[in-house]
């Protein structure tokens, strides 16, 4: 892995670490409250970014993303808390999820990052544009996040 894929990897766990950082205060209770104005909860923001991750790299691979089942239905573009039912992962099982999703791909596409793939319908071709666009995404998520904890 050369300097560059290094800092990307860094910075994927580092935004990680503040996402997680951010929600250690947080209980189950905290997790589920939607505050007005917004149409979604702290666990809903969690289960979509560790989702939205896996789509992405998917979309470019074409290979399937090892999504535990019902995140599509649950977390997925559009959905909402109202998708939730009693197999909707809790705060904690969201919590190591998320801490192990760096990981995970790091160590699945660590040595591919540069491996040329057809397009998205956003341009991406790699791997690496892939964790660019969901890092940016995750810190979007973060900042609703940080918003809804402003209500609690």
């Amino acid at each position: 892995m050369n300097k560059r894929q290094e800092i990307l990897f860094n910075q994927l766990e580092t935004y990680r670490s503040e996402i997680l950082e951010a929600i250690k205060d947080v209980n189950e209770k905290k997790a589920e409250f939607i505050p007005p104005g917004f149409n979604n909860n702290i666990r809903w923001n969690l289960g979509h970014i560790y989702l939205d991750q896996y789509l992405w790299i998917q979309a470019v691979t074409k290979e399937k993303a090892d999504v535990p089942a019902g995140f599509h239905k649950w977390f997925g573009y559009g959905t909402s808390p109202s998708n939730f039912t009693s197999e909707t992962p809790k705060l904690e099982e969201l919590k190591i999820l998320l801490q192990n999703q760096p990981n995970e791909i790091r160590n699945r596409f660590g040595d591919r990052l540069e491996e040329v793939f057809e397009a998205t319908e956003m341009g991406m071709h790699t791997i690496e544009q892939v964790l660019i666009r969901t890092i940016f995404h995750e810190g979007m998520h973060l900042q609703v996040i940080l918003n809804i904890k402003k209500f609690l």
